[in-house]
């Protein structure tokens, strides 16, 4: 599966700030969801990442299993200020080590194409990320679909999923937190 945007300007800029928090809380909810079936589904997820992915879509980029970037390509992790949501540490570690996971995550500075090759963040960056995806899922999609399954079956088990859903029960808990002094407040 190649997961791209039909904009090559942006990759996802993330949750759409312009929702009520309690619907924001719901699509950060069906996100986590999302990013479990891409690690656990048995065939590949590459992601062509071109432009910004921010919070929600820096996550969805990093939970693919293989990442193409364009050279505009650049990624942030962070959430809407004032939510105290974790963003991205469930996978950052093991993308780019704790240090570096902890920093992204931290501080939401941007990570450039370049940048992010160079900690592992992507596997490649080039002039037509969406060609190379594109090669890369036709040449996959030729072999055996056991390798792929049991190669993320194996990836995942390191403590990857159990990361996801204490990210995911985390973020539910902050979203409960900024929604109940507003729930019975008139719109």
């Amino acid at each position: 599966m190649v997961l791209a945007s039909t904009d090559p300007r942006a990759f996802c800029a993330g949750a759409d700030l312009n929702i009520p928090d309690a619907d924001r809380a719901t699509v950060s909810d069906l996100l986590y969801g999302c990013y479990e079936i891409m690690i656990t589904r048995p065939g590949p997820v590459i992601a062509v990442i071109s432009g910004p992915a921010v919070g929600g879509g820096a996550q969805l980029a990093a939970a693919a299993d293989l990442r193409i970037a364009g050279p505009t390509a650049k990624l942030r992790w962070i959430g809407p200020a004032g939510r105290g949501l974790a963003v991205g540490a469930w996978v950052l570690t093991d993308l780019v080590g704790r240090g570096t996971a902890m920093e992204l995550a931290m501080t939401g500075r941007w990570v450039t194409a370049t940048e992010a090759l160079a900690i592992g963040l992507v596997n490649r960056v080039e002039d037509d990320p969406g060609q190379v995806a594109a090669a890369l899922a036709e040449e996959m999609a030729i072999q055996d679909p056991r390798t792929s399954a049991s190669v993320k079956s194996v990836a995942a088990a390191a403590g990857l999923l159990d990361r996801l859903r204490a990210e995911r029960q985390a973020n539910r808990s902050a979203w409960a937190r900024v929604i109940a002094p507003t729930a019975g407040s008139a719109p």
